[in-house]
């Protein structure tokens, strides 16, 4: 759902032990929804023809969840990776991996979340004060790996805008149903020119509550079973700690400003009992942009980021593997001065990732990916009812394996090179002031990864082995969207329809054998996972609505309706696709009265039984959640008391989209308390 636009003293944020004195942010009606503007969009529209959802605000903060994926879980079209509390990545439209791009203001943020559901995205949610999710197809602007979406987040780390004074905000929580003990805060000063952002959050959790067992009928047999623990999911405890210290110049017509980040995580992999991750990285960034340049540009924007990334699986108190990853990317973007009604921009991106695994439980060799691109974006106002948009990426991309010896990946012996080209149209025609109409239709490539070619072993903390095909080829797809859109007033909201065919779709496939850890046949081993390039369908609908009830004596009252459902079909065998989220209800009833806020959600999930021969279903659930809030003034400072909980009637819920659904059920009841303070 879409969320009130906020100036960006007033985004919420938390508190740690540098913040119980940080604080900024203010009441935001809920109920007043305001154009929001796609700043991850070289044009800056509000109107784009690519489905868009933004989070910012109250609305962030009462979603925020300990994972990106699991805090963007209930948006129509995204669904989450779910590998417990510690790690969760997004899904968009039944597409995950390599297909989604996260980006942190604008740049990859370049950590190993897409190698597999073990890797935690090395972000917590209480340092974003916004999030802009496209659904579909967005590889023209920022590669073949955002061929499904982007979720791209924003945490002023570098300040864009000038700042005069002292400003910040901080937040605490505790509860739900793992526990949760956080805090967080944020301290931003600038003398009108120079600007200074400091940050710090720290996250404790538990182990997680769960309605009954957490192996259901459809887990392979373990040697553990007589020893469940009812009402926990066994090793799903960790921490996270974080923190970043960033700082910019501005002026009248630009910025330009450095930072540093870091993240360090310690969690449970709940596939194995005995395995710890481990993960620290390090995140240097540069951002910069001049406006109201002379020449045929008029602006021109310029963001790099280089990460230091480290993933350790712990078994036994052992290291099994280091995952290493280290990298860079940097972008560019030239807007054009206005060609009579053509707007638009021309950019070049360059990225490197140098990728390691070491350990004898290795199961990818050593790998240096090396890609660069060149990208077009036009926009014509064709008429006063009507805009078109045209673009397209030329992208040559270079994976060089390096097995050092291993045997294991005899087969990784040369570099492989791929150009992937995208093309991309879209349109907004305004049928009349209430309603329009929005569609796209592109045509996109990607380069196959790493691990996608060369995986060969078993993968410890996913409890799955996993085989890389070397022969494949590049995935390309053609897509479309169509989109009715409305507004008048009372009522806001769209329902869309979505339609993608894969040529050659390259997906982690279930092979219904059981290997040992050396790749031989063994009915005690473990699940077995190929990736294989297939023919593939994927269809779909998404919709919301934004219903303004009223305004009386006893407060403002509003409606929020939304669904969702993708069917994917592997057009080789006529089978699902397998992680697929089944159709999705939800309804929120939201109330306000001057310093009061509250909502009541219910959430219906239907079962999945669309599955491969060789996997399991998932039932269906409803859920009941709930929140309710309370801003005050103490001083120049104001605050917001808050509660909420979820799955209130304590139902077992299984993710379709999880790798895990038959051994590590969702949260079951839990109750937050938090208390926000912004000054």
């Amino acid at each position: 759902m879409s969320s009130p636009a906020l100036p960006r003293q007033l985004r919420s944020l938390r508190l740690t032990p540098l913040a119980t004195a940080l604080l900024i942010a203010s009441p935001v009606y809920a109920l007043e929804l305001q154009p929001q503007v796609i700043t991850g969009n070289p044009l800056g529209n509000s109107q784009l023809a690519s489905p868009t959802t933004v989070l910012e605000g109250d609305n962030l903060t009462f979603q925020q969840q300990g994972s990106l994926g699991e805090t963007l879980n209930k948006q129509p079209g995204v669904s989450s990776s779910y590998f417990g509390p510690g790690a969760s990545r997004p899904i968009i439209r039944g597409l995950d991996g390599d297909r989604i791009r996260i980006l942190r203001n604008g740049v990859g943020a370049l950590d190993a979340s897409s190698l597999s559901y073990d890797h935690a995205v090395p972000l917590d949610p209480v340092n974003v004060e916004r999030v802009e999710i496209v659904r579909g197809p967005a590889a023209l602007l920022y590669g073949g790996n955002a061929i499904g979406g982007v979720v791209n987040t924003f945490d002023n780390r570098i300040p864009t805008e000038a700042i005069n004074g002292i400003q910040g905000a901080g937040e605490l929580r505790y509860g739900g149903a793992d526990t949760t003990r956080s805090s967080a805060g944020k301290l931003e000063a600038g003398d009108g020119t120079f600007a200074l952002h400091l940050d710090a959050n720290a996250r404790e959790f538990n182990d997680l509550k769960i309605p009954g067992y957490a192996r259901n009928r459809h887990a392979p047999e373990g040697e553990d079973d007589g020893d469940q623990k009812k009402g926990r999911l066994r090793n799903s405890n960790g921490r996270q700690d974080g923190g970043a210290v960033g700082g910019s110049y501005t002026w009248d017509d630009g910025y330009a400003g450095i930072s540093y980040s870091n993240y360090d995580a310690n969690y449970g992999s709940p596939a194995e009992e005995d395995v710890r991750i481990r993960m620290k990285q390090d995140h240097y960034a540069f951002a910069s942009e001049l406006r109201n340049l002379q020449g045929p540009f008029s602006s021109l924007k310029l963001n790099a980021g280089y990460t230091d990334y480290e993933h350790r699986e712990i078994e036994d108190g052992e290291v099994g593997t280091i995952f290493k990853n280290k990298g860079y990317e940097a972008r560019v973007e030239a807007r054009h001065v206005p060609i009579g009604p053509l707007n638009g921009v021309i950019g070049a991106q360059v990225n490197r990732n140098e990728f390691s695994a070491l350990g004898e439980e290795a199961f990818v060799p050593q790998t240096d990916t090396t890609s660069g691109a060149l990208f077009v974006l036009e926009e014509l106002q064709a008429t006063d009812r009507l805009t078109l948009s045209l673009g397209g990426r030329l992208e040559h991309t270079v994976v060089d394996p390096d097995a050092k010896g291993n045997d294991r990946f005899a087969v990784a012996d040369s570099a492989k090179r791929f150009t992937a080209g995208s093309l991309s149209s879209g349109a907004v025609f305004t049928l009349t002031p209430i309603w329009s109409l929005a569609a796209t239709l592109g045509y996109t490539e990607r380069a196959p990864t790493f691990y996608e070619l060369y995986a060969n072993g078993a993968h410890v903390a996913t409890g799955t082995y996993e085989l890389g095909n070397p022969n494949l080829s590049k995935e390309k797809a053609v897509s479309s969207d169509l989109a009715l859109r409305f507004d008048n007033g009372t009522h806001n909201g769209s329902v869309g329809v979505f339609y993608s065919h894969f040529s050659n779709y390259i997906g982690l496939l279930g092979t219904g054998r059981t290997l040992d850890d050396e790749g031989e046949p063994d009915a005690d081993g473990i699940p077995e996972y190929n990736y294989s390039g297939v023919r593939a369908r994927f269809t779909g609908f998404e919709a919301k609505d934004h219903w303004k009830l009223g305004e009386g004596a006893y407060g403002k009252f509003a409606l929020e309706l939304s669904g969702d459902y993708t069917r994917a079909t592997n057009l080789d065998t006529g089978e699902a696709l397998p992680r697929i989220a089944p159709l999705r209800l939800s309804s929120g009833l939201l109330w306000e009265l001057d310093r009061w806020q509250a909502r009541v959600d219910v959430e219906h999930a239907s079962n999945q039984g669309r599955v491969p021969d060789n996997e399991s279903g998932t039932e269906g659930y409803t859920t009941l959640g709930a929140s309710a809030g309370y801003t005050f003034n103490v001083g120049g400072s104001q605050w917001l008391a808050f509660v909420k909980g979820d799955n209130l009637t304590n139902q077992t819920v299984r993710y379709a989209s999880s790798i895990l659904r038959d051994i590590a059920p969702a949260p079951g009841r839990g109750v937050e308390v938090g208390l926000r303070t912004t000054f």
